[in-house]
């Protein structure tokens, strides 16, 4: 009996085990298929997500404003780079023309002066002697012509020489000459010669301005000694500011005299200035292939000194295009874009129950139910539906981002040319478009998660 009993006993543990090894191979191959196709969904949900959908509760509260894409005229601009200056015959270096000691400083830098203001005065011993000079030539020219005179009637009478005669003109010559070189250098010192009286010589002269404009420098102290190669004070004249821009070679067709520039500082980018072309260069600026243009500021120069780096725009022709909202373009990944309401979906009805829940409400209404049971099934329909209100479904716009090429900018609008064929009546996000690139954002996270 034991005998009969063992080989049963060993063929059923067989079956067993061979029972457990297909239902652990086909557990295997069903993980296996699970797992691929996990992996095929979060690629799927990996890939670049184009549109947004927002209901419109959304779209009122976040202010999204859908419009129409626009043909506006808009002036074409070239950037360029530059630097203030001002024109050397509005900048004074003030020297003395004779040197001396500084006496007195009547300004300091950031003072307004004027043209023939006096600014500083200087003190030299020379000064006296030049007017003492000038001063005692006058009787010396009248003995000079009296003496001429003489010569001349002893020559008639035949009772003088020739050469005495000649020796008088010459003599009376010389002294008118030295006469007028002294008048000139009391001049250059800032003395009026006829005006000059003999008994109060002036021994200190005065330094004026040449120019009107502001003390941008003094470079003297009092006491200190100069010399006519020392200067004093610089005076800039800022009302003739102009402005050097630096245009390319393929640019320089474009421009024109009296075209209109807009600028700001680079350094302070928040206030804008204005100014016209006036010269074009004609030469290349050291080895670069850069041409000056030069530009008259125009309007309010406050704040504007000379040797500040400027970034201009320069307006050009104008031009005829689609155009919308700057502010209405974003951009992903170096490339530009615009949303538009995507045809077919502007407005898709929220997501009511699911297939099966219909089926089972027309089964319920095609069968005969007590009243307590319809009682029961309103009910439900009830919950179902505020439950629907509380999770926010509703009706919803999809919006499609479009890739565009910038073009001109001007008044709040930019040009744009699309990549991807857009019908001329597309409607588009006119404001709001971050929002809705947050949206899209935010979608295709939530599509990566767990």
């Amino acid at each position: 009996m034991k005998k009969i009993l063992l080989p049963v006993i060993v063929c059923a543990f067989g079956l067993l085990l061979f029972s457990c090894g297909n239902s652990s191979s086909s557990e295997v191959k069903e993980k296996s298929t699970e797992q691929e196709g996990a992996k095929e969904e979060e690629h799927g949900d990996h890939e670049e997500k184009s549109t947004a959908e927002l209901t419109i509760e959304q779209i009122k509260a976040i202010g999204v404003q859908i419009g129409s894409i626009e043909q506006k005229q808009l002036t074409a601009t070239l950037k360029a780079n530059g630097t203030l200056r001002v024109p050397n015959q509005n900048k004074a270096q003030i020297n003395s023309v004779y040197p001396g000691v500084i006496r007195t400083l009547l300004v300091q830098p950031g003072t307004v002066v004027i043209k023939g203001q006096v600014i500083a005065t200087v003190a030299n011993p020379q000064f006296i002697q030049t007017q003492e000079e000038y001063l005692g030539l006058d009787p010396k020219i009248t003995l000079a012509e009296q003496e001429l005179k003489r010569q001349k009637e002893l020559n008639e009478g035949n009772a003088g020489a020739l050469k005495n005669l000649q020796a008088a003109e010459s003599n009376l010559r010389a002294m008118m000459t030295r006469k007028a070189a002294l008048q000139e250098q009391l001049r250059l010192m800032g003395i009026n010669p006829s005006a000059l009286p003999s008994n109060q010589l002036i021994s200190v002269l005065s330094v004026r301005s040449p120019i009107n404009g502001v003390v941008s420098s003094v470079t003297v102290q009092i006491g200190s000694f100069i010399d006519t190669n020392t200067p004093i004070i610089s005076v800039i004249d800022n009302s003739q500011l102009h402005l050097d821009l630096f245009v390319y070679e393929k640019d320089l067709s474009k421009l024109q005299n009296n075209q209109t520039i807009h600028f700001t500082l680079t350094n302070n980018p928040g206030k804008e200035y204005d100014a016209q072309i006036y010269s074009l260069g004609s030469s290349f600026e050291d080895e670069s292939k850069a041409v000056s243009v030069h530009a008259i500021v125009k309007g309010d120069k406050k704040g504007l000194i000379d040797g500040m780096t400027v970034t201009a725009l320069i307006s050009l022709e104008k031009t005829t295009g689609a155009a919308v909202p700057t502010d209405t373009i974003v951009t992903i990944q170096g490339q530009d874009f615009i949303f538009a309401v995507k045809e077919g979906g502007e407005e898709t009805h929220g997501h009511g129950g699911s297939e099966e829940g219909e089926k089972e409400h027309k089964h319920v209404e095609g069968e005969k139910h007590e009243p307590a049971e319809k009682e029961h099934t309103h009910a439900e329909g009830e919950q179902h539906k505020e439950g629907e209100k509380e999770e926010g479904h509703g009706e919803e716009v999809v919006f499609e981002k479009i890739p565009v090429v910038r073009g001109t900018t001007d008044v709040g609008y930019t040009q744009i040319t699309f990549l991807k064929q857009v019908s001329p009546d597309t409607k588009i996000v006119t404001k709001g478009a971050f929002f809705v690139l947050a949206k899209m954002t935010n979608s295709g996270e939530d599509a990566h998660g767990h």
